[in-house]
């Protein structure tokens, strides 16, 4: 159970405390100060790890400055662990604020005599080109350097001037015949060539420089037909036209003929890396007939390692837009059918190639053919690829050999997106796997389960018959002993859960806990209740809970297990809700709710300061207050039958003018309309909680949306039935059928939507005025409708698979937090705001950060001046920013106003938005305090007021030029 900490509960943070910044900037430089050598260069490869932890420009300029030092008078080995740290921190050199003194102390070496100390300054002024592209005195060195004698200066040169090309347009213009003449010169030996025609591809700042270096390319492609030469320029090539955008058809032409003419295998390859390098960057401008081209070489071509490669080019062109330019038909043309095209013949060729590399792409290319064009002559199509997907799923499943089994993910990757788009080949395609399942090798075998989990999520294809099947194949898994065997039965119990989750029958449950028991070790048996809480098992997950309680070390563990068992027995109570049995509902939302209270005390206990569980306590707190609030509605509506409206309550209704009178005393003590407000405050609530959710990944953002939705479907219609029938809007609530449903649980719950708004509406449009037995009748049924679907415990729940937090630093900041930061009341407070996006192991997995947005506030605590009116704006400071972060770091400044005296409140509150355009709340929210100071000439005159004494001449006479 040990490994379980990198799932869901960091490490508790025990151990020994860590310094703080300065403290460690100070060891470091302790270190750099020291005597021997290997101290020295022990603090200079230290220094990354110091910028990862504190990432802030006040700390980098520091640092940078003391490593400037030791790189000024240190030897060439100390320069040489100083440039690799630059390097690793290239990020972090913009925060760097003395770049002038940063630079000055670096470019001293350039005059040295040493070759290697020169060499290693070009290549240090070259690795900070991003931050000082435009300085001459380094465009000089370079220069001057590339005619040394010296082969390490010369390297280092070309190295520099690389990165001032990518980063300079004077620069690139001012080096662009340099390197032409040196290129094109007798004099220069080739290898140099060779290391020189790479900086052309940085050559892109304008078309005039764009066009020159191509005409350059063009002839140095021609005047060395070497296989060295033409590859590196090819390669260039390439990579300006991508740069430059304009060429990229020309380029294409270009590759496609080298592809076709030339005879040397390196070359060819190198086209196709390159065409492959096009295709994944602009497949908009791969027009027909480049298509067509490579298709005959492909077709033509006797070598396998060819044909792989411009399979995998076409492979990639075949899942964009450039597949249906390709079966466009051009004017003029009469129509043809798709299987009597190129690219359709050569995929039905390669799909039973005796190389799997070469089969693989050629099913992927069927796949994504019937996937996006919509002709109706695809059935033979379909049929070929499902063909050719068996073949090749029952050649890989018996091989344990690592390419194998990169062919079969291609392979089950392109089923799962087949029978996405064409849901009437499922039952085929589940039928072959399960098939396979049982003569697979175990490797394999995983892999099969979770392309079977997928396809069962989309679609209820696993039927009840296919359960026996894998329940044996689970037993005989159960008493294997191979390496794979954990891994394995987590994913057949996944299989299972996918394919029963209306219900788990006991024998199904006995033999998952018996294989567990035998086989298992507690991990595998977390995973597989982890499973079952994802899919809605939640008595088989509070059974596996339970017996994991005891197998835990630390106390963190044991409060996690503990909730999780408490939940899962909490919606084990909900499956026992009866239609129109509404004292037994009561009674099992009670006893849900006690588990759930138990569960909610044992989370808290759970989390720990580095991993305080915020979205859990969250999500679980709302589910308690929606129970809650379910109860509630139940109990008024039962209310009305001890309390029925009088029987002139319509009358009285009509007369009034007030509809709400049909409902007699119940709606003048407003129950009604409070379960209603309650509703849409706990569909605000789950709002607010996915917009703080910017880590969690789709299905649990799907989760919380519909829930969000159950609370907005009650409260409609207690106002559709109840409250207000008249107004209320049945379009708005319409449920999109369009929408992909990714879940049976999403299922359920769409369908459940479906049919109280269909309820709502009939007895809308039936029975109006709609009769309080009809709609108590209503809502109680929906909300039992709504607790029957077992609830989903989706993945952020238990696993964060992205990481993203922001950090915040504010200057002025005070030394001590509680103390406020003095300021007259006559001046503004510029408040700089810095920022930080700190990203765990998988930066961007789900969405990544466009900008940032900073919401300054500030309030007035406590008022210390007189009490005289003051205009409204000045009492507030409310203002908002965004900010694009660079290198992860943002920063940006806010003038402030502190009129009324007294001590201010600044909260400042980071949001981040996607690339999308959709904010998320995710934090931090920073608060300082400011007090407000009556500056001393104002404070004089009104002292001198109140002693009646009349302000002296010279004081008259800077009260009359104060004005201007």
């Amino acid at each position: 159970m040990a490994a379980s900490a990198k799932s869901f509960l960091a490490d508790a943070g025990y151990g020994e405390q860590e310094l703080d910044a300065n403290s460690a900037l100070m060891e470091l430089d302790k270190g750099l100060r020291s005597g021997k050598l290997g101290e020295q260069c022990e603090a200079v490869v230290r220094f990354p790890r110091l910028f990862q932890k504190y990432p802030f420009p006040i700390l980098i300029n520091s640092a940078f400055l003391k490593l400037a030092d030791v790189f000024r008078v240190g030897n060439n080995f100390l320069r040489l662990c100083v440039l690799k740290v630059t390097q690793q921190s290239e990020k972090h050199l913009e925060k760097i604020l003395n770049v002038d003194e940063f630079v000055k102390r670096v470019f001293s070496v350039i005059h040295s005599n040493d070759p290697v100390a020169r060499a290693i300054t070009l290549r240090m002024l070259g690795s900070m080109a991003s931050i000082i592209p435009e300085r001459k005195n380094a465009h000089h060195s370079i220069r001057q350097s590339l005619d040394s004698h010296d082969n390490v200066e010369v390297e280092a040169a070309i190295f520099a001037a690389a990165n001032f090309s990518a980063q300079s347009k004077d620069f690139a213009a001012g080096i662009c015949n340099k390197i032409s003449e040196m290129i094109q010169g007798l004099a220069t030996p080739v290898d140099l060539k060779l290391k020189l025609i790479p900086i052309l591809q940085h050559m892109h700042h304008d078309a005039s420089l764009a066009s020159s270096s191509r005409q350059l390319l063009q002839q140095l492609v021609t005047s060395y037909p070497s296989t060295k030469m033409v590859i590196v320029t090819l390669h260039t090539f390439t990579l300006l036209a991508a740069s430059s955008l304009v060429d990229i058809p020309k380029q294409i032409q270009l590759l496609l003929q080298y592809l076709k003419n030339d005879p040397r295998k390196a070359v060819k390859r190198l086209a196709i890396q390159d065409l492959k390098l096009l295709a994944n960057k602009t497949p908009h401008t791969w027009s027909r007939e480049n298509i067509q081209a490579l298709c005959e070489s492909a077709l033509h071509t006797p070598y396998d390692s060819l044909k792989l490669g411009m399979l995998s080019v076409l492979s990639t062109l075949s899942g964009t837009i450039a597949i249906k330019q390709y079966f466009s038909n051009a004017p003029g043309t009469a129509a043809t059918t798709v299987r009597s095209f190129d690219l359709v013949k050569l995929a039905q060729e390669c799909c039973y190639h005796n190389n799997r590399g070469i089969a693989a792409h050629g099913v992927r290319i069927l796949t994504n053919i019937s996937s996006s064009c919509q002709e109706k002559d695809l059935l033979p199509l379909e049929q070929d690829a499902v063909f050719g997907l068996e073949s090749l799923l029952v050649l890989c499943s018996q091989d344990d050999s690592p390419g194998a089994q990169a062919t079969l993910k291609i392979t089950l990757t392109c089923m799962v997106k087949l029978v996405k788009c064409r849901p009437h080949l499922s039952q085929s395609v589940v039928e072959s796997l399960l098939t396979q399942l049982h003569s697979a090798q175990d490797a394999a075998r995983i892999l099969m389960c979770h392309c079977l989990a997928a396809i069962a999520m989309q679609l209820p294809v696993l039927a009840d018959g296919m359960l026996g099947d894998l329940m044996d194949l689970y037993k005989l898994i159960g008493q294997s002993t191979t390496d794979k065997k954990q891994e394995l039965l987590v994913s057949l119990a996944t299989v299972i859960f996918v394919s029963s989750q209306k219900a788990l029958s006991s024998e199904i449950k006995t033999v998952i806990k018996q294989q567990l028991e035998n086989a298992s070790n507690g991990w595998t048996a977390y995973r597989i209740a982890r499973q079952a809480s994802r899919m809605g098992n939640h008595d088989m997950a509070r059974e596996l809970y339970q017996s994991l309680l005891t197998q835990v070390a630390s106390e963190h563990f044991y409060f996690w297990l503990n909730s999780l068992k408490e939940f899962s027995h909490a919606e084990q109570c909900l499956t026992d809700l009866q239609e129109d049995n509404y004292s037994s509902a009561l009674s099992c939302i009670a006893e849900a709710l006690k588990s759930y209270h138990k569960g909610i005390a044992s989370l808290t206990a759970a989390s720990t300061p580095l991993n305080p569980l915020s979205f859990q306590c969250g999500f679980v707190k709302l589910r308690i207050d929606l129970l809650q609030a379910f109860s509630q509605l139940i109990c008024t509506c039962n209310s009305l039958k001890t309390s029925p409206p009088p029987a002139i309550a319509t009358t009285i209704a009509m007369t009034s003018g007030n509809d709400l009178q049909r409902c007699g005393r119940i709606s003048n003590q407003a129950c009604m309309k409070h379960s209603m407000e309650e509703f849409r405050n706990l569909a605000t609530r789950y709002g607010d909680l996915y917009q703080s959710s910017f880590d969690a990944d789709s299905a649990t953002l799907r989760n919380v949306e519909l829930q969000q939705q159950s609370c907005l479907l009650i409260s409609h219609a207690i106002e559709a039935l109840i409250l207000d029938p008249e107004s209320a809007s049945f379009q708005e609530y319409s449920s999109n059928g369009t929408a992909h449903v990714e879940s049976e649980y999403e299922r359920r719950m769409m369908s459940v939507f479906n049919h109280v708004l269909e309820e709502v509406e009939s007895l809308n449009r039936k029975y109006a005025p709609v009769s309080y037995l009809a709609s108590n009748t209503c809502l109680c049924n929906a909300v039992i409708a709504l607790l029957k679907v077992p609830l989903s415990f989706q993945r952020y729940f238990f696993q964060k698979l992205q990481s993203t937090s922001i950090k915040l630093a504010l200057s002025p900041s005070p030394r001590n937090p509680a103390e406020p930061i003095a300021v007259q009341n006559n001046q503004q407070l510029a408040l700089k705001v810095e920022g930080v996006v700190q990203h765990g192991s998988k930066p961007g997995l789900f969405r990544k950060i466009q900008s940032v947005c900073l919401n300054v506030s500030s309030v007035l605590q406590s008022k210390t001046g007189q009490d005289y009116k003051i205009p409204i704006d000045n009492m507030t400071n409310e203002m908002e920013q965004r900010v694009e972060p660079h290198n992860d770091y943002f920063s940006t400044q806010f003038l402030l106003n502190f009129v009324i005296l007294g001590t201010h409140n600044i909260t400042v509150e980071s949001s981040v938005i996607d690339s999308n355009g959709i904010v998320w709340k995710t934090g931090p929210k920073t608060t300082i305090f400011v007090k407000s100071l009556e500056d001393p000439y104002s404070q004089q005159v009104r002292l001198q007021q109140q002693q009646g004494q009349p302000p002296s001449q010279q004081q008259q006479q800077r009260t009359a030029y104060s004005r201007f």
